[in-house]
């Protein structure tokens, strides 16, 4: 079983300019796009908070460690917004949490019919259940650990460093 936690973000169509108007509901529900994937696993939806990834700060991450410390499973996926996505892998990946961790999001809102959150679900799903214990970044039909990646800015994508 695997259980997915949520955090807002692109992924889940949310597009705001601050964190005082944000929304309280997310517009974009995981569990329709989680439908249109062929041979998902069983999974359990959470949600940790509805923030823009700029507004997550120590304490959420440490909300969010919580929660997959705290989860029966042994695999875990975190939808997250990509600007801080790295921040928040490197966070959990020095807790050394026995579990297996991957963070996803999108590049184009989710809500828009050309996002690539559908692909990039899809992506992290199928091999979260193949990955070793430990903290990754599944984007764009690439697999990143924790300690090793960086999101590139200007070319707007994740990469090794």
């Amino acid at each position: 079983m695997i259980q997915i936690i949520t955090t807002g973000g692109t992924i889940e169509g949310l597009e705001y300019e601050d964190s005082i108007n944000a929304p309280k509901e997310s517009p974009l529900l995981l569990t329709t796009l989680l439908n249109q994937i062929k041979d998902v696993p069983g999974f359990t939806i959470q949600k940790a908070f509805l923030k823009d990834s700029r507004f997550i700060d120590k304490e959420d991450r440490k909300f969010l460690a919580e929660l997959v410390t705290s989860t029966e499973s042994s695999k875990v996926l975190i939808t997250h917004g990509t600007l801080t996505m790295v921040e928040t892998a490197k966070y959990l990946g020095k807790l050394d949490i026995d579990k297996t961790i991957v963070l996803t999001g999108s590049f184009i809102l989710g809500t828009l019919p050309n996002s690539d959150v559908l692909d990039n679900l899809k992506f992290a799903i199928l091999n979260l259940t193949d990955l070793s214990k430990g903290v990754y970044i599944a984007m764009h039909h690439q697999i990143f650990n924790w300690y090793k990646v960086r999101k590139n800015i200007e070319q707007d994508r994740f990469e090794d460093y």
